[in-house]
């Protein structure tokens, strides 16, 4: 692409320092926004001509009319910087967070007799905000075990000293019930109220441990002055926290405010599943869903997700347990990919979180767009199987012999990812002699793409072989002979699934084993499979009559199905006495019958 002498100069101009570029369109609309570690090296890069760019890339490229700069510290400025005008201006090229909502928060107010509420409302009045909640129910539930265990106030009156002691306020009905300890009439201490207020911030931090500790210290002691009413009370207390910390601990309390990654990706769209861990419970957990723009590795996905999803939950944790080594820093932060004990073990967590939410996504997008749904399964299979047009047509053949009897093959024909039975087709093998897998297949493929060819019919986008290097060289020979080598693509596949052999390589490919793409792979050779046993067993069955019951005389076709849909098989028609083999055909046919196989 050719440059204005303007754009060209702006791009030769760009500082060797960290900060971010923003590329505009002609119309001076916000395309994209970047960060970089080297402002000049990052952006010279996307205007150097390179084949290996992706079709988006090159049209990004092809609309920047402009492109501006601002200088940071830090790259991880730079990176925090990017993140919120990513959420602010969202240009059409940058990844897309799909569920940029308000969570809401635990607030502690900044009153005297603090309350403690839930809020979406951040208010900057110097009270304390606690989340945000991705997880409205895990809330919720530290806010009941609050409440059942602490008596807060809930009413908005101004407790300040003089007003509690001009005898301003009146006791309300939550101090009859038992939710209230009255502090509006002096009746609860400031500092009895401040030491409650104290546990229950460790409690949303989640230090469930320092509480318990306290509240072990404050048995004994109301013990040892002989008060079991309130030794009972703090016990009961007690308790309750340590079923509240059972619900939560996730693998091991020895493990201290930690941040767990884990992400999957799925064509176009990545999803990044966070939890925040804190003496071994997860007090926080969120999936993220990022919308890809510019075919972004995974490294750039989680460095977008660890930025956003810190900064939305106010994280503070150094360590960082993640599905791989990412390529970027993070100043103050350690990466830690563990691969046994129990950090591996809160990764696996993670992760099922994240396969999970995927797996839910899928079925909301089936139901809501199925032919999107068809379209993202057919993109996944091209890209994963490195074909350069969409599989709408897929045809798979098998073979089928048993000791080399009556060999025949079966083809399936996929359309749009599922099986069109009525276009399946089988055939008996006429030109082989003997049990020859690579002569019957190259004879099979041969006959199926003559006769679509003759027939003018349209030909698959892809064609599987069940089987290895043999079959799939057997059936290229077929594809020449009929000038279609290299027209369409053509794959074999092992016994073992995972092995995908391609014309001329040497090395097979392994798809990865929770992918669609090896599901479809899956669901093809097993139709493959059923329908050519199907056959095969028709045919050996069809024999089998035929070299038994089909050389008696005046015995035809009819006759001898309703003597084996009766008897089950040829041996017990053999055993059959005249009189059972008459119930079933007539006297004539029954008498043929019982003379051929008990005359000496």
């Amino acid at each position: 692409m050719k440059l204005s002498e303007e754009l060209s100069n702006k791009v030769k101009a760009a500082p060797k320092k960290p900060g971010i570029y923003q590329y505009y369109d002609k119309d001076e609309k916000l395309l994209y926004v970047g960060k970089a570690k080297n402002l000049k090296n990052r952006v010279a890069s996307y205007f150097v001509s390179d084949n290996t760019k992706s079709g988006r890339i090159r049209l990004l490229v092809s609309k920047i009319r402009d492109v501006k700069y601002i200088l940071t510290e830090s790259e991880m400025d730079a990176l925090l910087l990017e993140n919120n005008l990513i959420k602010t201006h969202q240009p059409r090229y940058n990844v897309m967070l799909k569920d940029d909502k308000t969570y809401p928060w635990i607030c502690i107010k900044n009153e005297p007799f603090p309350r403690i509420f839930k809020t979406r409302a951040l208010i900057k009045d110097g009270s304390e905000y606690f989340g945000p909640y991705a997880s409205v129910s895990m809330m919720n539930t530290i806010l009941d075990l609050i409440r059942k265990n602490y008596k807060l106030r809930t009413c908005a009156y101004h407790l300040t000293k003089d007003n509690i002691d001009s005898g301003k306020f009146k006791i309300c009905l939550e101090y009859h019930i038992g939710n209230c300890k009255a502090p509006c009439e002096n009746l609860q201490s400031k500092e009895a109220y401040d030491h409650n207020i104290s546990e229950i911030r460790n409690i949303i931090k989640g230090n469930v441990n320092v509480v318990k500790a306290e509240l072990r210290e404050a048995i004994k002691r109301a013990a040892g002055e002989l008060d079991f009413e309130e030794a009972q009370v703090l016990k009961t207390k007690l308790e309750a926290f340590q079923k509240f910390q059972s619900r939560s601990t996730v693998v091991s309390p020895t493990i201290h405010n930690v941040d767990v990654f884990s992400l999957l990706t799925d064509n176009d769209v990545a999803y990044v599943n966070y939890m925040k861990v804190s003496n071994g419970a997860i007090i926080q957990g969120h999936t993220l869903e990022l919308k890809k723009r510019l075919d972004e590795s995974e490294s750039q996905l989680l460095e977008i997700a660890i930025t956003e999803m810190r900064a939305r939950f106010n994280s503070t944790s150094t360590e960082m347990i993640v599905p791989f080594i990412p390529e970027f820093e993070m100043e103050g932060l350690q990466f830690h990919q563990p691969q046994r004990g129990d950090k591996r073990k809160l990764l696996e967590l993670s992760e099922r979180n994240a396969k999970y939410y995927m797996l839910e996504r899928r079925k909301q997008h089936e139901k809501i767009d199925p032919e999107r749904h068809t379209k993202r399964i057919l993109e996944g299979i091209k890209k994963d199987m490195r074909l350069s047009e969409l599989p709408v047509h897929i045809e798979c053949f098998d073979n089928s012999n048993i000791q080399g009897s009556d060999p025949v093959a079966a083809c399936v024909v996929f359309k749009n990812g599922k099986p069109s039975k009525k276009e399946y087709r089988h055939f008996n093998i006429k030109t082989v002699v003997g049990p020859d897998d690579f002569a019957s297949m190259e004879e099979v493929v041969y006959r199926r793409y003559k006769r679509l060819l003759a027939e003018d019919q349209p030909l698959p986008q892809l064609i599987v072989i069940d089987g290895g290097k043999g079959q799939l060289g057997s059936s290229l020979k077929a594809l020449e002979r009929l000038g279609l080598r290299g027209k369409i693509a053509i794959v074999g596949i092992a016994k073992r699934l995972e092995e995908i052999f391609y014309p001329g390589d040497k090395y097979p490919l392994f798809l990865d084993k929770t992918s669609e793409s090896l599901k479809v792979m899956q669901h093809l050779r097993n139709e493959a499979h059923r329908f050519g046993i199907t056959f095969h067993r028709n045919q050996r069955s069809k024999n089998s009559i035929q070299t038994e019951l089909s050389n008696i005389e005046g015995v035809g076709e009819k006759s001898i199905e309703d003597l084996l849909r009766k008897f089950k098989s040829v041996k017990r028609v053999k055993e059959a006495t005249l009189k059972d083999l008459q119930e079933v055909v007539p006297l004539n046919r029954a008498q043929a019958v019982w003379q051929y196989f008990n005359t000496p």
